[in-house]
């Protein structure tokens, strides 16, 4: 089959999308990110001054037409539910749509998940009911765009089992993802899940091409893998370490190159599983013109939207001036008589006369006193900053008190300022 132009291309894929169900793999700890990990899962993280990580992949099931989600969950997942519950109960039942919410809950043994492919298989029975011609399995904790419905016409094209989205990445990063080998028809030859010496593409020694954790599978050729996959003792039950591998060279696995629409040009994508990839990704949007554009009519990012007045910059003294230069600041806050740089300020922040907050990350209903002094700081929600503290220039001092990662980036949490908030 082909895909030609037009109408009928959108129409095959329409059929596809309306054809597919899509699992959000939403239930890992993601204990890279630290304290800020300590009381939510990764995919509720907060992110981009409104959102949540989550966001992301369940506004490209929307956008891309896939308007049946189902959410894996386990790790401290009550925030994140309750996002759920409150930003994404529009979807219609009685047109089958749903964003439907699935806790871990020992369905088919008495252990919680063993790994992403139990997640699924603990599940199967719920994706049995379902009944849908192909399944499309994402990672709950990725930033990006991406219309899933192209990638499911490769993967009919192709008369693929497995599908896996797959993205150029340097050399030193590619050692926390799954890195593969294809041919020239995209047939996927090898496949080694965090090698220590990522195997690089042909002609490039710089980039490896790695897995995004986007797999798109046909129904029933899903499930005889993880029926096959439960029974092995000696298999660690996850995607990249045993589906995959086991399948290459015996069954028709693809990787789908990740590209922006209309375009050769690789598309934004950011795991933001570390402190500093999560510090970076979101001072990135405040840039003139970042790659990742928020204000795109075109493929909205949805969420939760809380009602909330708008951002308030007071006093225009010579000595306190509240202003904010180069940053991004969201509806409730109000900044009172102080200096806001490079910086990403969320809902519900309120900053005191005389502070300076600079190349930081500072999350809902944080209060930042008088005469304080913060440079590359993430401050976790609900923090309260004493008056005249001073975070981000002594890594010393800073490192005795919070945490520091290898980057340099400052977190601050409640706990650690003995705010017992939790």
């Amino acid at each position: 089959m082909s895909i030609q132009s037009g109408q009928q291309t959108s129409r095959f894929v329409s059929r596809l999308t309306r054809d597919s169900i899509a699992l959000i793999l939403a239930g890992g700890r993601g204990s890279r990110l630290k304290e800020l990990t300590q009381w939510r899962a990764k995919p509720a993280v907060p992110f981009g001054g409104k959102f949540r990580i989550i966001d992301f992949p369940l506004s490209n099931c929307v956008n891309s037409g896939i308007r049946r989600v189902a959410i894996l969950t386990q790790y401290k997942s009550h925030s994140l539910i309750r996002h759920i519950q409150r930003g994404w109960g529009f979807m219609r039942a009685e047109f089958g749509e749903f964003v439907e919410i699935v806790p871990a809950q020992q369905r088919t043994s008495e252990g919680w998940y063993a790994g992403t492919a139990d997640a699924v298989y603990q599940n199967l029975d719920i994706l049995r009911s379902y009944n849908s011609k192909y399944v499309v399995i994402l990672a709950g904790d990725h930033i990006y765009k991406m219309d899933y419905g192209p990638m499911l016409a490769f993967h009919v094209e192709n008369k693929a089992d497995m599908t896996v989205g797959c993205i150029e990445t340097p050399i030193e990063e590619a050692r926390a993802f799954g890195v593969m080998s294809v041919d020239d028809q995209k047939a996927i030859t090898a496949f080694a899940e965090k090698p220590e010496n990522p195997q690089p593409m042909p002609g490039r020694n710089d980039v490896a091409l790695a897995s995004m954790g986007i797999y798109v599978f046909s129904t029933k050729y899903l499930f005889d893998q993880l029926l096959s996959d439960a029974d092995s003792v000696s298999s660690s039950h996850d995607f990249g370490k045993d589906i995959i591998p086991q399948a290459i060279g015996r069954d028709r696995v693809f990787a789908y190159p990740f590209r922006n629409t209309g375009s050769d040009a690789q598309g934004y994508w950011r795991d933001v599983g570390t402190v500093d990839a999560f510090w970076s990704a979101n001072l990135e949007l405040i840039g003139v013109t970042p790659e990742l554009n928020l204000y795109d009519d075109v493929w909205p990012i949805w969420t939760y939207q809380e009602q909330l007045p708008p951002a308030k910059f007071v006093f225009d003294d010579e000595e306190r001036r509240g202003t904010a230069i180069d940053s991004m600041v969201s509806g409730g806050c109000i900044v009172s008589g102080a200096t806001i740089r490079n910086s990403l300020l969320f809902s519900r922040v309120h900053v005191h006369s005389h502070s300076e907050v600079r190349d930081c990350v500072i999350m809902p209903d944080v209060d930042i006193g008088e005469h304080c002094r913060l440079t590359k700081v993430v401050v976790d929600k609900g923090c309260q900053i004493p008056e005249g503290m001073i975070i981000g220039e002594d890594r010393e001092e800073d490192a005795k008190r919070f945490s520091v990662s290898p980057g340099g980036v400052v977190v601050v949490t409640p706990e650690m300022l003995g705010q017992d908030i939790h």
